[in-house]
């Protein structure tokens, strides 16, 4: 019996040194996991997609961010932080404690780009922007995009973003705006898919460049098409002619469209074909697509530019030639004006 006791007590022993062991243990690494860390500086970091917990802690300890790789690793695990981390570039301060830096991991606390693509650029204007852009990374996916299938906002995403994938979130937004739009439409609009309405907002959005006349211009052009009449839209017949890119001379200075262009049938000639373009003639923005899908009545059917970036509008044909002739007036006045100064 005394034996057995000896043995027994013995087994407590151990047992009672094992779980303090484990408990100064536990206690040392999470002063460890709080503690400062070695870098002296600020630095960025990187995740990649599909990149494990082992990978990021060992680059992390090759870099000097942290110490103990294989203990942070440890007590991540523990943790639960293996599943939790979240790709893309991260901001890490100077002596952030290696706690610090798994939770900006796993909140997805990732630095951000922006890109602003503005409305009226033609798809192939998009594409040369998105290539162009030192926040994206990749290539260029090898696909043929049709034209207005993209919204134009500003887009905020994580550093490390591909090509490929900001492309897919604009053709995404605008698929979720234009549900969205469409399904709350006025009813007996001269349009029947939602594809007509991308084309009938591409051609106001080129139109105008004045936020205030993009509901009136689709007011406008939604009378004409109800009256049966031609939308005779400039930005329609250069399209056809150069695929949204500007009209320049010999000299490389933009110009203004020839009689010639003018009578030249094309697919877009709003001029020579009936209503809508064969397809869109830029990637319209969300206010010339809402304007177009809810435009207000009006008795306009006749604008012609007043030289001045906007419009003057008209209910009658002899109403708009007396604005068309004080427009002729004010050309005439400006390449005066232009001659006297040189």
């Amino acid at each position: 019996m005394l034996v057995l006791r000896r043995i027994i007590l013995l087994g407590l022993s151990l047992s009672l040194l094992a779980a303090g062991g484990l408990l100064g243990g536990w206690l040392w690494l999470d002063v460890a996991m709080k503690a400062p860390g070695p870098h002296g500086a600020d630095i960025t970091f990187t995740i990649q997609r599909g990149e494990g917990l082992s990978r990021v802690v060992g680059r992390l300890s090759d870099q000097g961010v942290v110490d103990h790789d294989q203990w942070i690793g440890l007590y991540a695990r523990l943790q639960g932080y293996e599943t939790g981390l979240q790709a893309g570039t991260y901001l890490l301060p100077a002596g952030a404690s290696a706690l610090e830096i798994l939770n900006r991991f796993r909140a997805g606390e990732v630095q951000t780009a922006r890109l602003t693509i503005p409305e009226g650029l033609t798809t192939q204007q998009i594409l040369r922007r998105v290539e162009g852009s030192e926040a994206l990374t990749g290539d260029m996916p090898d696909t043929r995009f049709e034209e207005g299938i993209f919204l134009p906002d500003t887009y905020n995403f994580p550093s490390g973003t591909t090509r490929t994938e900001f492309l897919g979130r604009m053709q995404a937004a605008q698929a979720e705006l234009l549900q969205s739009l469409w399904q709350a439409r006025q009813p007996d609009l001269p349009l029947e898919t939602v594809r007509d309405a991308v084309i009938l907002a591409s051609v106001v959005e080129k139109e105008t460049g004045i936020a205030g006349e993009r509901d009136l211009i689709a007011g406008l052009f939604t009378a004409r098409l109800k009256r049966g009449m031609r939308l005779e839209s400039d930005p329609t017949i250069i399209y056809g002619i150069s695929g949204g890119e500007p009209l320049v001379n010999r000299d490389g200075q933009r110009r203004t469209l020839y009689r010639s262009e003018i009578d030249r049938r094309t697919d877009w000639n709003t001029y020579q074909i009936d209503g809508l373009p064969r397809t869109p003639i830029c990637n319209p923005g969300r206010e010339a697509i809402a304007a177009v899908l809810n435009p207000p009545d009006t008795d306009y059917v006749f604008f012609v530019a007043d030289g001045e970036g906007g419009h003057l509008f008209a209910r009658t044909y002899s109403e708009h030639r007396r604005n068309v002739a004080a427009y002729r007036r004010y050309e005439r006045e400006e390449i005066a004006r232009e001659r006297g100064q040189r």
